[in-house]
């Protein structure tokens, strides 16, 4: 977000914590005082690089009450974690058609307020990303796209959407993803693993583990003898810690995570001193 800003030659102020951190409000609140050129507030709602759920909320209450406009990037929350956009007062909201909502990749969508995104024409800075021209498209055209349509995308997206109200919609699909990652925490818990410990602000769809800290683990062993077993994970994206991360998102249930687990185990080559 702030790499896009500084291309756009948009005039930005960074706030940035460490990894394992969620968002300081008093120190947000104190640039928020002391900064009245300040007219957005950009923020990620779930950090996929460790699995923090940010406290969005709070966030918001804070755009509010210096009525600046919030725009927040739920590109891996948005349909698998409740969001009440209409009373948290969230100007524009940004996800993707794949990722919690199950479809495939191929576009990413806005929820705005209309008041808001009418001011978009004033200021845009890019022709293929220009959110008013398209939206104004969209709405002379009745659904048309300015470029070429992802139109399999779409397609998808829309059967994604019925099978999300099918399982019952958001909250359902929150607690699916919850179970699975409590059972995928304690099941490696029980394994010898380590969580990354994020306390409170550890969310549903990303868990990150430390590392062996044993001479005879390797990652990349590991994760291969994991891919044979037609099993996936991540590598970690921590500078402090050495870790991987996996993911409790997408069309599996409880039943994956038992089986993914019992792999896990018989990958273990390493001592048992984890």
């Amino acid at each position: 977000m702030s790499q896009i800003a500084s291309i756009l030659k948009i005039q930005k102020t960074d706030i940035s914590f460490e990894e394992t951190e969620v968002p300081n409000l008093d120190q947000i609140e104190n640039v928020l005082k002391n900064d009245n050129d300040i007219t957005h507030i950009g923020v990620i709602h779930y950090e996929t690089t460790t699995g923090i759920l940010n406290p969005l909320e709070d966030i918001c209450n804070l755009a509010k009450k210096y009525k600046k406009i919030l725009i927040v990037d739920a590109m891996s929350s948005f349909g698998g974690i409740p969001i009440d956009i209409k009373n948290l007062n969230i100007d524009y909201l940004i996800s993707s058609s794949n990722k919690n909502l199950e479809g495939v990749p191929g576009f990413s969508f806005v929820i705005a307020k209309i008041s808001e995104l009418k001011k978009c024409k004033e200021y845009r800075k890019s022709l293929s990303l220009d959110l008013f021209d398209q939206w104004k498209y969209l709405e002379d055209t009745k659904g048309g796209f300015r470029f070429t349509s992802p139109v399999h995308s779409i397609k998808a997206f829309n059967q994604a959407l019925k099978e999300l109200e099918i399982e019952g919609g958001v909250e359902k699909r929150f607690k699916r993803y919850s179970n699975m990652q409590t059972k995928l925490l304690n099941g490696m818990i029980n394994l010898g693993f380590k969580p990354l410990d994020l306390k409170i602000y550890q969310g549903p769809i990303i868990t990150t583990f430390l590392n062996p800290k044993d001479s005879n683990y390797d990652f990349d062993k590991f994760y291969n003898l994991l891919k044979e077993k037609k099993c996936v994970i991540y590598p970690g994206k921590l500078t402090k810690e050495n870790t991987f991360r996996i993911g409790t998102i997408g069309k599996i249930n409880d039943k994956d995570i038992e089986y993914l687990l019992e792999k896990i185990k018989e990958s273990i080559f390493w001592n048992n001193n984890l």
